[in-house]
């Protein structure tokens, strides 16, 4: 530990700035440089889809202030990103063309909109949702009355169909997959969500494909397989990510899709480390995955700074991410793919946001996954049954009478 002087981080998000938080926390005192793309500070994401097109003016989203990176005593480099790793050199080469030593260097750039040129290349009124400047741009297109296609039912695309309902927007989701969130969640709350969304009057489409697109004149043409046009005042398409892991690929480093890490955040450098969206880390099956949460860019953070010194970190958690939708708080945790699920408590499309219930997700008897709806308070305690390889017992855990509390 006291051979590293210099750390470096590449990647100014939540990831880059958790890894400071951490450093810092755990009493490091060599130099942190932090070098972004952007010229922003570093910002939580979560509210992109949400607060900041609903509420602009009242929402913060700021997670280092000027006054917290100078107290911390950062050096921040904004919009001026790495354009090549010297991994022999312990350098890295900025667009500007400086170069800037490390000892220890972390990845942390995340991940970009996963492209659909034929919608690109319309060059108006479609939109991706990635980033500030992308949230910002939507803030005037999700208006009273205006129509709206969203490309794509994952956790985004939903979010968006909500916020755009706030609005009062007239919106169509086109989902090719059979289910909405169909990556990361079980049938059985898929189908609760999609019937939310469409008793407050999102028109969602599943197993549906587009044949193809057009402008014409300001409207969005958009095409169906079946040849259905579909007409909107703007398209927002979100499709999934990519790594950016380039660097990476270009610096020698092992990479599938993601940069390859392992128990420690370590790459196949030693020296460099990994954390967030551009990571794939080895798990306890022997498996690389990689897991594009919140919390996870948190958690891969923290072990990267606790292992540059030399203190113990914890093992990786069951996944676990929230998505509000329809003023309906979703908290899921562990493996979605449990063989079978079972509920807590009433679930009731028609109650909207008055839902209140709490789901296990069981495989060979033991509790392997958990949900709660408008029930955050529970999470913890699912966390708890998890991770202690709870036995599912009915007249136990679905007992209302009974406090979860109390038998986690």
């Amino acid at each position: 530990m006291s051979n590293i002087e210099t750390i470096v981080i590449v990647g100014a998000g939540q990831a880059g700035a958790s890894a400071i938080l951490e450093l810092r926390g755990n009493k490091y005192e060599g130099k942190i440089i932090l070098v972004g793309d952007e010229t922003h500070l570093p910002y939580e994401r979560p509210p992109l889809s949400k607060d900041v097109i609903l509420k602009p003016e009242d929402t913060k989203i700021e997670i280092l202030s000027e006054q917290k990176l100078a107290d911390l005593n950062i050096d921040v480099i904004r919009g001026n990103g790495v354009v090549k790793i010297n991994a022999e050199d312990h350098n890295v080469v900025l667009k500007n063309g400086d170069v800037i030593a490390y000892d220890k260097l972390l990845l942390a750039t995340g991940g970009a909109a996963r492209r659909l040129p034929t919608f690109d290349a319309l060059g108006k009124h479609v939109y991706t949702l990635r980033n500030l400047e992308d949230s910002q741009a939507l803030v005037p297109v999700l208006q009273l009355g205006r129509r709206l296609i969203l490309i794509g039912g994952g956790v985004i695309g939903l979010e968006l169909a909500s916020s755009a309902r706030y609005k009062e927007c007239e919106v169509t989701v086109i989902e090719m997959g059979p289910m909405v969130m169909g990556r990361c969640s079980p049938q059985i709350l898929s189908e609760f969500l999609l019937e939310q969304h469409r008793a407050k009057g999102v028109d969602v489409r599943l197993s549906t494909s587009i044949a193809a697109c057009r402008l014409d004149g300001e409207e969005v043409v958009v095409t169906l397989a079946g040849g259905e046009e579909l007409r909107a005042d703007a398209v927002v398409y979100g499709i999934g990510i990519v790594p950016n892991a380039q660097l990476a690929v270009d610096a020698g480093l092992d990479v599938d899709v993601a940069v390859k890490v392992n128990e420690n955040c370590q790459t196949s450098n030693a020296d460099i480390y990994a954390a967030g969206d551009v990571a794939t880390q080895i798990r306890d099956c022997g498996n690389h995955r990689r897991v594009e949460t919140w919390e996870n860019a948190n958690l891969q953070a923290g072990i990267f700074a606790r292992h540059v010194m030399g203190v113990e970190h914890p093992k990786a958690n069951p996944a676990w991410f929230w998505t509000d939708q329809l003023d309906i708080n979703f908290q899921f945790v562990g493996d979605m793919a449990a063989a079978q699920w079972l509920v807590r408590g009433e679930m009731d499309v028609a109650k909207g946001a008055d839902n209140s219930f709490v789901m296990y997700g069981v495989t060979d008897g033991q509790i392997v996954a958990g949900i709660t709806v408008n029930a955050a308070k529970e999470m913890r305690h699912l966390k708890k049954m998890i991770s202690k390889n709870t036995a599912f017992e009915a007249e136990k855990h679905l007992d209302l009478a009974q406090d979860l509390r109390k038998i986690a």
